[in-house]
């Protein structure tokens, strides 16, 4: 499976990592473009540092995902900016209001817009993770607009009704329903009444 994966600046970044390890694991090819709010998001909930530079912050992103290809998100040529480019899913996780929003409104001032633009207009799979709350009517509008479009708002809102022991958990029970909603079988799922 080929799988875009766009980062954003909404608080969330071990789901980001979490989900490239479980797509690497699942031998998809992943196509990589982190804002540079994403990047100051990944830097500092991962690794502790807000300084550390792009280059840095996406190399020990990549450490378990070695396949993973970077692309900038002024990068007009990838192949995620184009209908034609065979993608069988792109996931925007963290996805951040703002993203959201623009995306909804058909803008594309990215890399990222583009490929969930692109998703969308091509009638492909469309997984945008947001985590801010409380809510406004404007964010419910906007995710309303993407859902009738035929993107899936999956937040990153874990359960607690299998037994979670630790942070891990439930990052995990999150990852697990997005690699549901790609067709991504994995062996650790946990599964209701079971």
């Amino acid at each position: 499976m080929h799988v875009f994966l766009g980062i954003t600046g909404a608080s969330g970044a071990p789901y980001a990592a979490r989900l490239l390890h479980a797509l690497a694991a699942g031998d998809c090819e992943i196509g990589v473009c982190a804002s540079s709010a994403g990047v100051e998001v990944l830097a500092t909930e991962l690794y502790g540092n807000a300084k550390l530079s792009r280059d840095e912050t996406l190399a020990r992103l990549l450490e378990h995902a070695p396949g993973a290809t970077v692309y900038d998100p002024s990068d007009w040529k990838a192949p995620y900016a184009s209908g034609s480019a065979k993608v069988d899913a792109y996931v925007i996780c963290p996805c951040s209001m703002g993203t959201l929003g623009t995306i909804a409104s058909g803008a594309m001032q990215n890399l990222i817009h583009r490929a969930a633009s692109v998703a969308l207009k091509e009638g492909r799979r469309l997984i945008l993770m947001p985590r801010e709350t409380p809510l406004s009517a404007i964010h419910l509008r906007n995710m309303l607009t993407l859902r009738e479009a035929g993107g899936t708002i999956l937040f990153l809102a874990p359960g607690f009704y299998h037994g979670a022991e630790t942070v891990d958990d439930l990052v995990d029970f999150v990852v697990q329903r997005a690699l549901d909603q790609l067709g991504i079988e994995s062996p650790a799922a946990r599964r209701w009444g079971q």
